[in-house]
């Protein structure tokens, strides 16, 4: 999912650079990433740094205009790409009106990255290290407040990327994808995810279908403490006509979307079903989807973001 910041439009409307950085080469570029402590920021960094970008961990605020100019003008640099996060303290709100500035430099992105808390938990418990907020306080409570201190820079952000089912193979191949100045990418991996809606829509889904509409066998006892991806239930969700029904259509739709996505260069999409908990309804049509568009040549995984693991 993505989320532009308003820029000036020619007449013809497309996008056009602000004056002040039209003279600026246009394979010069700045990327700034940021977002959520645990995210992915270290791993992010390194792949941009793959792509060609000039690398740079933890730049003050303050030096970043002066970077911005430097990379401007330098003949070795033609991209950068550098860390800002939570580390830098109060300091941070002052990164949406130091981004106006950096702008009439250099033509310059904002990438947030973000999870889920439960992920995020997760991944500090694995790795045993500190929140960079506090040492003393839980790793929940810090979460908080680090997203409070960001929500002004993911207000600006112009792409958000939510790594909570991405391993660091999957990340890279995002990034790539989107930020890659080669060929276009031959390779579509399509994500079927499942999730409930009492718990949230996912923030990295591009296209999102609601199938709340179909019976629940939430209320069938048998199937209560159950998933779709138990035959039972998905014989039994399967089973109404309008499930055929929506299967078709929506297979239909993904067969004429997918050749249009792939001549974009687009190498990876999430195609999420939800229903109430996640647990039943859009596991199964993650999962069916998943096996038709398997059927049809494409590279294709199920995930679900909701079921027990």
């Amino acid at each position: 999912m993505e989320h532009a910041r308003k820029k000036t439009r020619g007449k013809d409307g497309r996008k056009t650079l602000p004056i002040a950085a039209a003279s600026v080469k246009q394979d010069r570029e700045l990327v700034i990433v940021t977002g959520i402590s645990g995210a992915g920021k270290a791993s992010a960094l390194k792949n941009f740094e793959d792509l060609g970008y000039h690398a740079v961990d933890n730049l003050p605020l303050e030096l970043l205009t002066e970077f911005a100019g430097l990379v401007g003008k330098s003949k070795e640099i033609a991209r950068a790409a550098i860390v800002v996060d939570v580390r830098e303290g109060q300091t941070l709100d002052r990164l949406p009106e130091i981004l106006r500035r950096v702008n009439q430099i250099l033509p310059t992105r904002v990438v947030f990255l973000d999870a889920q808390d439960a992920v995020l938990v997760r991944r500090y418990s694995e790795t045993r290290r500190p929140h960079p907020l506090r040492k003393s306080e839980t790793v929940e409570r810090s979460i908080v407040e680090e997203r409070q201190l960001l929500e002004p820079i993911r207000n600006v952000a112009d792409t958000l990327i939510d790594t909570s089912n991405f391993n660091v193979h999957e990340l890279r191949a995002h990034i790539q994808s989107r930020f890659g100045h080669g060929e276009k990418s031959q390779t579509l991996l399509v994500s079927c995810l499942s999730f409930g809606f009492k718990n949230g829509v996912p923030l990295d889904a591009d296209l999102v279908f609601d199938v709340r509409f179909l019976p629940n066998p939430h209320f069938v006892p048998e199937f209560r403490k159950k998933t779709g991806k138990d035959p039972k239930v998905a014989a039994y969700v399967r089973g109404f006509p309008q499930t055929q029904e929506f299967l078709d259509r929506v297979s239909d739709l993904m067969l004429y979307l997918l050749p249009h996505y792939v001549e974009e260069g687009k190498s990876y999409l999430t195609v999420a079903f939800g229903c109430t908990g996640g647990q039943h309804r859009s596991v199964m049509m993650a999962e069916e989807m998943a096996k038709r568009l398997r059927r049809a040549g494409y590279k294709v995984k199920a995930l679900h973001r909701d079921i027990p693991r």
